[in-house]
């Protein structure tokens, strides 16, 4: 079973102790055994999902011509799989997390190219279509808590700031490349073959993962329902997830209308193609590299909710630009501030997570949280269909209010604790 509070915190102390003479710099984290395929696998998948993100959006819209589609297929993509997290979190902490994170990753590329093959012999209707998205997100889980989860399981302690800042860099640089190219083939080839392309790397991710091996601690005994309620108990309970989950699930709503909102204003205010939707989305993933990053060299403990009180107003500022926007290129600039102030978030929130956590439950507390923290998106993304249907403003005027809600909840202003 998992060890006992003292128990686990007297070896983190340990071994921050041990850790003093490692020099906290990104190239150590590159001796860290498992560390550089694990990043590897980690952005194949990632690139894959930025991929998905556009191509699907830009194939049900141009394939469809229906913002009510294309949100629910979003929303679909997405929400079943979070609903079913506890269960994915014991799950991770008993079977290993690599081993899941590659079931994930290989389900994923069979429903692309299932649905790739299915609308190329014209006999994708709309229903299968959100059929095959509802029943591929089941899984997602399994890499999006696995795939965390495995950083702060890998690397000491004491690097836990820069990793945490590769990790949000990868997701970064995922945007950079893959959404931009999912627009691309999508303009290019059609969007057939750019969902063949997107399950083409979310296999490559799947090579990658099957030489990381993960040596955190695992459950051996118990039930996994049980397991998966202990899960969603402790997120309950511990007052800084809690209050993590409160404040994202109502802004991640934001991020879900902007998935939705940017494509039918570039392509239905003004007249640009797919291509110009993937550069955007790139190009807010460029802006956060460097932001990420810096914020990464930063020793944060005790400051990091000040960085995501800071990170959220910009958040908030940038998108308030949308809806006013007169050309593509106050869109752009509002994309590349968007980008730009979110990367210390990323990093703010990852390190206070792990720091509050027990580490022989990483996954189960991972998976919840970051479910509670998503929750907000596919709703934000099936609720944009329609209300962009009938006002492009109104849409975007949600995702602002949405985001600028988020400073109010609890974990932005909770106690100081060095424990959970």
């Amino acid at each position: 079973g998992a060890p006992s509070a003292p128990a686990w915190r007297s070896a983190r102390n340990t071994t921050t102790e041990l850790e003093t003479k490692v020099p906290a710099a990104y190239s150590a984290l590159m001796r860290v055994q498992g560390f550089p395929r694990l990043v590897v696998s980690l952005l194949l998948g990632r690139i894959a999902g930025q991929m998905l993100t556009v191509s699907l959006v830009l194939f049900v819209l141009s394939g469809y011509h229906s913002p009510q589609l294309a949100g629910a297929a979003a929303f679909l993509l997405t929400f079943p799989g979070l609903c079913l997290s506890p269960i994915a979190g014991a799950l991770l902490d008993r079977y290993g997390r690599a081993r899941l994170v590659t079931v994930d990753y290989a389900i994923a590329s069979a429903a692309l190219l299932l649905l790739a093959g299915l609308s190329l012999a014209h006999a994708l209707p709309g229903a299968l279509l959100l059929t095959i998205c509802g029943v591929a997100s089941l899984t997602g889980p399994l890499s999006a808590a696995g795939g965390r989860s495995l950083f702060p399981t890998l690397v000491p302690t004491r690097l836990w700031e820069r990793a945490n800042a590769l990790d949000s860099t990868t997701h970064v640089v995922a945007s950079l490349i893959g959404a931009p190219l999912g627009g691309v083939l999508v303009a290019i080839a059609g969007g057939e073959w750019a969902l063949a392309a997107t399950g083409v790397v979310f296999a490559s991710a799947v090579i990658a993962m099957l030489s990381v091996h993960d040596p955190g601690l695992r459950r051996t005994d118990g039930d996994v329902l049980r397991d998966a309620w202990a899960g969603l108990v402790y997120v309950v309970r511990n007052p800084t997830i809690r209050g993590i989950a409160l404040t994202l699930s109502s802004s991640s709503a934001g991020w879900g209308c902007l998935l939705i909102a940017v494509p039918v204003l570039l392509l239905g205010r003004f007249h640009q193609g797919p291509a110009t939707v993937g550069y955007l989305e790139g190009l807010m993933g460029a802006a956060g590299i460097v932001s990420a990053l810096l914020t990464g060299r930063i020793r944060m403990a005790g400051r990091e909710r000040q960085l995501m009180v800071v990170s959220v107003l910009g958040c908030a500022m940038s998108m308030a630009f949308l809806p006013l926007a007169s050309s593509v290129i106050v869109v752009a600039l509002a994309m590349f501030a968007i980008g730009f102030v979110n990367g210390p978030f990323d990093v703010a929130l990852f390190t206070l997570r792990q720091r509050r956590t027990d580490p022989a439950r990483f996954g189960r507390v991972f998976a919840v949280s970051m479910a509670l923290n998503m929750v907000g998106g596919p709703i934000g993304s099936a609720a944009a269909g329609p209300l962009i249907a009938w006002s492009l403003d109104a849409g975007c005027g949600r995702q602002w209010r949405s985001l600028c809600s988020r400073p109010s909840f609890p974990s932005l202003r909770s106690r100081r604790r060095t424990v959970p």
